[in-house]
């Protein structure tokens, strides 16, 4: 029933959609992770085709002035942004404004504004790449094929363990081959380096040592074969089950539900891989600030596909160095939550993504509040998770602190981040630790 109401939403709001945009030019704004690309190309080609004039800005965050900036004569469309930010949008002026987003919306939706979002559909688990190949196909059942470039959006949103009627449907467009498995990745290269480089789950004493991950192979009974180990794809059924043994013997809370599941394979430059390594192509193209090489290498440019490859190299490695500096720093803790203030020692495009490994290692329990700090040019990016998925509704504690301090906010109840200027730094972790100990109080 959900998904009728949800699929009845996204066709009323693509034939809107269809008939604004007759005679005026299109603004595509979208996020610049995983999803953000996706999306967007997605859009790209439905609009290529419909012969259509756009223009597509990529952005990190929406700013203070990013919306009071916006042509007024001009289609509006935020891909994946915007659903905290209608109050401006309101203010602005603007006329023909259309959201897909999956982001909570806590604000009156103004009349200028169409918007797609499952929090108003009976919250179906959709990825915002999802919910834009569901509106392209709306618009025209040829756009079937772009369906793989959707299940890369999907899984570059950890949409993938969600699977529900409409994911389903877009897995089953774009030919996905499955294959149940141990849930790290790339599934298709020598188990050596994919451990090495495996930050989700954080595997103490194995990720980034090299070692101690050669030590874990020979405990388990894998070995190189002519110097070459095998991938994980190529392990039988005995090997899989010691290695996953002996993963979660070093990473106790990781739970055998959460690393077995599906593997999916996609067929790009002409042969399988694994999507939740395109994905993460992807992602380390446009956090080191290459959001159009990472286009290129949807569209399996082969030029791309060398220059991403030794991108995402350089990108796992600035991953293994924020580990290597949140281990070393001092921490603000206390009951129930851990601040981590990097300053300039972590990329504010990265910080988000050391949050999210840290709540998914065995380091912090259920229900810790992890709040992550960078710098970015004069202002700060906090990036903040809740482990376990429990406990505080995180976004709902910075969107208090920010009516203080001042500053953006947006996110999900457990995994969300702000953005604040760096005179406020001390006021904002006065108000942080303050606000923890009301939620205590309170629980």
């Amino acid at each position: 029933m959900e998904s009728k109401k949800l699929e009845s939403e996204i066709e009323n709001v693509a034939n809107k959609f269809m008939e604004s945009v007759s005679d005026k030019e299109i603004l595509i704004i979208s996020h610049f992770d995983t999803d953000g690309i996706i999306r967007s190309l997605l859009f790209f080609q439905t609009l290529k085709k419909l012969d259509k004039r756009f223009s597509l800005r990529i952005l990190k965050r929406i700013e203070e002035d990013t919306i009071s900036n916006l042509p007024k004569d001009k289609i509006i469309l935020f891909l994946d942004l915007a659903s905290g930010s209608l109050e401006q949008i309101a203010k602005a002026g603007l006329k023909h404004i259309f959201i897909i987003d999956h982001h909570e919306i806590v604000t009156e939706i103004p009349q200028c504004v169409s918007i797609i979002n499952p929090h108003l559909n009976g919250k179906e688990e959709l990825s915002s790449s999802s919910l834009v190949y569901l509106f392209c196909k709306q618009i025209s059942s040829e756009n079937k094929e772009l369906a793989k470039l959707a299940i890369l959006g999907m899984i570059g949103d950890s949409m993938e363990k969600s699977i529900d009627k409409l994911n389903n449907f877009i897995i089953s467009d774009g030919e996905v081959k499955r294959k149940r498995g141990l849930l790290i990745y790339p599934s298709t290269r020598p188990l050596n380096r994919t451990l090495e480089y495996c930050s989700d789950p954080y595997i103490p004493g194995i990720t980034g040592n090299t070692l101690g991950v050669i030590e874990l192979l020979r405990e388990v009974g894998i070995n190189a074969v002519n110097g070459k180990y095998k991938s994980l794809i190529e392990l039988n059924d005995d090997e899989m089950s010691k290695l996953v043994t002996a993963i979660m013997l070093q990473n106790p809370k990781v739970k055998n539900k959460e690393i077995i599941g599906d593997i999916f394979l996609i067929k790009f430059f002409s042969k399988l891989e694994d999507a939740r390594e395109l994905s993460a192509m992807i992602n380390a193209c446009s956090r080191l600030g290459e959001s159009e090489t990472a286009v290129q290498f949807c569209l399996e440019s082969m030029k791309a596909k060398k220059k991403v490859e030794l991108m995402h190299t350089k990108y796992k490695q600035f991953i293994i160095s924020g580990l290597k500096c949140v281990a070393e720093s001092e921490k603000i803790t206390g009951n129930g939550f851990v601040i981590i203030n990097a300053k300039e020692k972590i990329k504010d495009t990265i910080i988000g993504t050391i949050a999210s490994i840290l709540s998914n290692s065995s380091v912090y329990e259920d229900g810790t509040m992890i709040i992550t700090m960078a710098y970015y040019d004069d202002k700060i990016k906090v990036s903040a998770r809740s482990v376990g998925k429990a406990g505080r509704n995180i976004r709902e504690i910075l969107a208090s602190i920010i009516e203080k301090t001042g500053g953006e906010v947006g996110g999900h109840p457990f995994a969300a981040g702000c953005m604040i200027r760096q005179e406020k730094e001390e006021e904002f972790i006065t108000h942080l630790k303050k606000s923890f100990e009301v939620e205590l109080v309170k629980i």
